[in-house]
């Protein structure tokens, strides 16, 4: 047969198939019935002329045959998407607002926001820096189209990751040492606050709070300048900082689950594509 005669719909069942290993997993995955994938992948191996699988009570396996297609199989998939994303490109156009609390802008969403920008060049992007909680009420009146925040009372959407928080400090002043113990808070409301809270209370070390704010610069230049240790999410806590913890007399301090909210107000086709760029680039389910 000739390439161009192979039925995209068909591959694109069979490596669901090959990767999962199971007619049953694969109809799950594109919402049609058992036996509707089963006569797929038969139509496809009467087209080629030889078997692709193995069928056994329970199992399948893959037969020399499919193993030679598979990785074909996917190559031409991911040429139809590529083709598919840029016509989609082309027709894409307007303005997306996004809001974010600043330490997931600065070390989340810069990859994800160049890759986004340069697929979709007719997108506006702008930025909206506030803590999650003051996102709320902008999400309600639609002034923002989209939140990536922190998952909390009123904010809840599609589970993005799970992002572990991190004590840190300066290694050049040790203020760890100190008692009562000086720490640097996020304002009140922030959850990453009351985790952080909590977790000194479990510490049952002495301490006092040397500074509070919604900015994640003006934590950081209190703990740089020796004026306070800080928990901070993982992905924003700088290299150079050390981690502290069990040594230092320090509970673990419970993650935070980032989230992707919808604003009510706005289903652009452009605040759609950078929800889907989002939750394809950061998504935690990715590696599972």
């Amino acid at each position: 047969m000739n390439l161009s005669e192979l039925n995209l719909s068909q591959l694109r069942t069979f490596v669901l198939a090959a990767e999962r290993l199971s007619f049953v997993s694969a109809a799950e995955a594109v919402h049609r019935s058992q036996a509707a994938v089963s006569m797929q992948i038969s139509k496809l191996e009467t087209s080629l002329g030889q078997p692709l699988f193995e069928r056994h009570t329970r199992r399948i396996a893959l037969t020399l045959a499919g193993e030679t297609l598979l990785p074909y199989a996917r190559q031409l998939l991911q040429t139809e998407q590529a083709a598919l994303n840029a016509l989609r490109t082309q027709q894409v156009v307007g303005k997306v607002v996004l809001g974010s609390p600043d330490d997931y802008v600065s070390s989340l969403l810069p990859a994800v926001l160049e890759r986004f920008s340069k697929r979709f060049t007719g997108v506006e992007i702008e930025l909206v820096c506030l803590q999650s909680l003051l996102l709320r009420p902008l999400l309600k009146k639609g002034a923002i189209d989209l939140a990536f925040v922190t998952r909390d009372e009123g904010l809840d959407g599609a589970f993005i990751r799970r992002e572990p928080m991190v004590w840190v400090g300066a290694e050049q002043h040790a203020v760890w040492k100190k008692s009562p113990l000086p720490v640097a808070l996020y304002d009140k409301g922030c959850v990453a606050r009351a985790h952080t809270l909590a977790a000194l209370e479990k510490s049952g070390l002495p301490y006092y709070s040397t500074y509070s704010s919604p900015s994640l610069l003006g934590i950081l230049a209190m703990v740089e300048a020796g004026l306070a240790i800080a928990a901070l999410a993982e992905c924003s806590a700088p290299a150079h900082l050390v981690r502290l913890g069990k040594a230092e007399g320090l509970k673990p301090i419970a993650p935070l689950d980032i989230v992707l909210i919808k604003g009510r107000k706005n289903n652009s086709p452009a605040a759609e594509c950078l929800a889907n760029e989002i939750m394809q680039g950061l998504s935690e389910r990715r590696g599972v």
